[in-house]
């Protein structure tokens, strides 16, 4: 992780498919307002407090899931498989499949990226679920890194009505 908090490193998932599925995870949930996280840093940081007392590694140190709703939401980190009693590590759901894609920008222009996975995910005979962002650089670190990134995840589940559909269209 960097001094500003941003991971070093992150996984090379771009415009891939990955099961998270019985991976390990630390889940905080935040309140937000209508989609905005209330009091970001402060939970992040207490996040990091309790990964320290709890002696849990990431996967990807400073790799945060934030997932976010109208009145609250969820940080999430992937952990090494570790064994703990807080109720906040749990393994992540079977299948809890992902499509990621890396987007240059800031959230304010994410929404065409946004948009291009949910019309693949559908045109593929899935449905798209909840939407994960991982913010990988700040504004502290993202001069020296090559500008803002964001690292989008959105969850989905294979359709079976939609897969019909779509055979129809075809046929």
């Amino acid at each position: 992780m960097l001094e500003c908090g941003c991971p070093a490193s992150y996984p090379a998932w771009d415009r891939e498919d990955i099961d998270l599925g019985g991976w390990c995870s630390h889940s905080l949930p935040i309140p937000t307002l209508l989609h905005m996280p209330l009091a970001y840093e402060a939970y992040l940081q207490r996040q990091n407090r309790a990964l320290e007392q709890l002696q849990l590694q990431e996967r990807w140190p400073g790799l945060v899931l934030t997932r976010t709703g109208l009145w609250r939401g969820r940080i999430l980190r992937l952990l090494e498989d570790g064994a703990s009693l807080s109720r906040h590590v749990r393994y992540l759901p079977t299948p809890f499949t992902v499509r990621a894609a890396l987007h240059h920008g800031n959230v304010s222009t994410i929404r065409a990226v946004v948009r291009e996975i949910q019309m693949s995910l559908l045109d593929s005979g899935r449905m798209p679920k909840e939407l994960y962002l991982c913010h990988l650089t700040c504004p502290r670190c993202e001069s020296e890194r090559g500008g803002e990134k964001i690292l989008l995840l959105r969850r989905w589940v294979e359709s079976p009505t939609l897969k019909q559909r779509q055979q129809k269209r075809r046929g």
